[in-house]
């Protein structure tokens, strides 16, 4: 079996760079990982969140990791399916964990990502990403967790007082 093991490599850091973007609410970088027509859906057990273009979905991707958010993502296992030298697949085990400050929950789950990717100007990035939950616990707090750091509060959007 001959694998494109370098492409595999460029999808991984891809993949990667993607989580570490998202919760470090690095969206002038997250903007070069997708293609401008990019599609997103995520199922949650609370949620349906389904977002077409680029721009559309960095918005909404900004006013969920904001200020007053924890994020934490980690894909790990990936599955990566070539179609062609310019396409391919890709399925990942994702654990992640969110405490939302603004409304007091956490919520803490996994997911199977299951993305499709383009190379473009010898670049890959992602055109779909789609996820539907194998578990969620979304669980609410009245005090807040004593937070020692938190770089969202530095670097993420600041959004009006609710």
């Amino acid at each position: 079996m001959s694998l494109p093991l370098e492409d595999i490599e460029l999808i991984k850091r891809l993949k990667y760079a993607y989580c570490r973007c998202i919760d470090t609410a690095n969206f002038t970088e997250i903007r070069d990982l997708f293609t401008e027509d990019a599609s997103v859906r995520y199922v949650g057990g609370s949620y349906v969140f389904e977002a077409q273009g680029r721009d559309t979905i960095i918005e909404a991707l900004s006013n969920a990791f904001h200020a007053d958010a924890i994020a934490v993502h980690h894909v790990n296992h990936p599955e990566i399916d070539f179609q062609s030298p310019t396409e391919a697949t890709g399925v990942w085990y994702l654990k992640d964990w969110f405490c939302d400050l603004r409304n007091k929950i956490y919520t803490d789950g996994t997911s199977f990502y299951r993305d499709t990717y383009v190379k473009q100007n010898g670049q890959w990035k992602i055109k779909r990403a789609t996820y539907e939950r194998v578990f969620e616990i979304v669980t609410p707090f009245t005090e807040p967790p004593n937070i020692t750091a938190h770089y969202l509060a530095k670097h993420g959007k600041k959004l009006p007082p609710a």
